[in-house]
């Protein structure tokens, strides 16, 4: 039995007892997916639920009561063994041996879509994350939003939501300005304007634009006007940045499917269309030769300037038609991954939400990360070789791989620091997660081709009752978690819970490997031990396979 056939035994229950009187509620009372959970204790049973203590007192009974007639409705479900009522109406509930081994064929036959639900159904997100600017390499903390970004995506995919990755592709502004002057100088052979940008790659890219004239035949910008020459390289060279930019995510596995350019917004008049909707909802108002946006109204510390008394557009007007076109695009939920130095942005952000008559926290989330520290040899790594005054998303695939960056990155809680340390990450432990989790699938597959070279075939025979090792309802009941964990997951945008969980389960499954064995041992006969096992061994490594895709790491056969 599966956590959700559990749930959906205490909602039949649930909906009987009001059907026939018992329960003095609203059918509509009764949620739709009644929440079950493993309890801490393993003598308290294998799920619990507290559902009697939310709707007991709206059904005019008490708490404990109320448990108790549910627990009599239960007790007669084929695959529940027992149903204890504890404290003030919580419900432990023990499952048959048959039953709880059931689920080791369950997930087998599910395949990948094991863990998957529909929470998130009918939901339209816009997730936009990463967007570094293309002027430079992916900067360490860019990296962590690569990864944490894509790991989200994919568990908000899981939990049924329509996800759209979207890259914001930031080609208007006075940071432009700066690359095009800093490859202008590095061509001619002069050092960055004090307030340009520095590293190898500003000379690398300089010399590819050359290069590109030259292939193209087009005139050397060297022998142009300053301003002629400054937007060519400003145009080139922003591209060939960009390119390099896609190339190295594409790299790390991460894809995009929107990239939106900021030019976009200033040259299309969604500015003035932004401008003018607020206008009309009766919060802009014209002071001082500017116009404002009344951002206090709704929370912020301060009105802002939307368009400056010059008559150029102010940086917030870009984030007014921003959120507006994703609005118009169809996504009812936006969230934005934004860096540490971006915390004070939150405030007028979700009063320009509220302003346009949405809810903050609803249809428009911001996510802030923190920052991370790469340690090797006990010592902070400070720069890249390359950029010359940051770490780069080389520097970490080099030092470590995909798999062990996208990994360490994902694993812990974005809003907090993190060091990542190199050399334990580069080490075949167990002290080192990564390895610790993609070595568990590696030994479901070594024991599964064991076990075929003995003999020894799932389709030759199951009987869950035979997983009765407590080493087995351990495993099984880690198992049984991964639909709530990518489901909790998707949730809180917390994408680091999967990874911390099949560090469990991994665990779990090393330990009943210590304890049990699926191939016969010496002359012993292949039986449906054997084979019962086999199946479970098979449903760990779908688990594993399902939860490192979700974090968009590998599932090796063989390390």
């Amino acid at each position: 039995m599966t956590p959700a056939e559990l749930s959906e035994a205490l909602r039949a229950a649930l909906t009987a007892a009001v059907d026939d009187g018992t329960f003095a509620l609203d059918a509509a009372a009764i949620p739709a997916v009644v929440h079950v959970e493993r309890p801490r204790q393993r003598e308290h049973g294998d799920w619990a639920t507290n559902i009697a203590m939310q709707l007991g007192k709206k059904a005019g009974t008490n708490p404990r009561a109320f448990a108790e007639e549910l627990a009599r409705r239960l007790s007669g479900v084929p695959g529940i063994g027992a149903v204890d009522v504890a404290g003030p109406g919580f419900l432990n509930i023990t499952l048959d041996t048959a039953a709880a081994g059931g689920l080791a064929r369950a997930i087998v036959e599910a395949g990948s879509a094991y863990g998957r639900s529909q929470a998130l159904t009918g939901q339209n997100i816009n997730l936009e994350f990463v967007s570094a600017n293309p002027t430079g390499p992916i900067h360490i903390g860019g990296v962590r939003w690569a990864a944490v970004g894509d790991s989200l995506a994919r568990v908000l995919g899981a939990a049924g939501a329509e996800v759209t990755r979207e890259y914001y592709f930031n080609d208007h502004g006075a940071q432009i300005d700066r690359f095009a002057r800093s490859l202008l100088a590095r061509a001619r052979g002069e050092e960055a304007p004090e307030d340009g940008y520095g590293g190898q790659y500003i000379s690398d890219i300089a010399d590819q634009v050359l290069a590109r004239r030259r292939e193209t035949g087009e005139p050397d910008p060297l022998t142009l006007p300053d301003d002629e020459a400054q937007e060519i390289f400003r145009a080139v060279g922003v591209d060939l940045m960009f390119g390099e930019i896609k190339a190295k995510l594409h790299d790390f596995r991460v894809e995009f499917d929107v990239y939106f350019h900021e030019d976009h917004l200033h040259e299309s008049g969604a500015v003035d269309r932004a401008v003018s909707r607020l206008r009309e909802l009766g919060h802009v108002f014209e002071a001082d030769g500017a116009t404002w946006l009344r951002t206090t109204a709704f929370g912020d510390d301060k009105d802002r300037v939307v368009i400056k008394s010059d008559g150029e557009a102010a940086y917030i007007s870009g984030d007014l038609a921003y959120y507006l076109d994703k609005r118009e695009r169809g996504f009812d939920r936006v969230i934005i991954m934004l860096g540490a130095d971006h915390h004070g942005y939150i405030g007028r952000m979700m009063a320009m939400c509220a302003a346009f008559g949405d809810t903050p926290g609803v249809n428009l989330e911001i996510l802030i990360g923190q920052m991370v520290n790469l340690v090797k040899d006990g010592e902070p790594v400070r720069m890249s070789k390359r950029a010359g005054t940051i770490v780069t998303i080389d520097d970490l695939v080099d030092a470590v791989g995909v798999d062990a960056a996208r990994y360490s990155l994902a694993r812990s809680a974005a809003n907090s620091s993190l060091d990542i340390d190199l050399d334990l990450l580069t080490t075949a432990t167990n002290e080192n997660p990564v390895f610790y989790v993609q070595y568990a699938h590696a030994r479901t597959v070594n024991v599964a081709r064991n076990a075929a070279d003995s003999g020894v075939h799932r389709a030759d025979g199951f009987d869950p009752s035979l997983l009765d090792h407590p080493s087995e309802t351990v495993l099984l009941g880690s198992l049984a978690e991964l639909p709530r964990v990518i489901a909790q997951a998707a949730e809180l945008r917390e994408p680091h819970r999967v990874a911390r969980y099949l560090e469990e389960l991994a665990s779990a499954y090393h330990k009943w490997y210590d304890q049990r064995r699926v191939t016969p041992f010496g002359d012993e006969a292949v039986s449906d031990v054997h084979r019962t096992r086999l199946w479970l061994n098979d449903a760990t490594r779908q688990v594993l396979a399902n939860g490192l895709d979700l974090l968009g790491v590998s599932a090796p056969e063989r390390m």
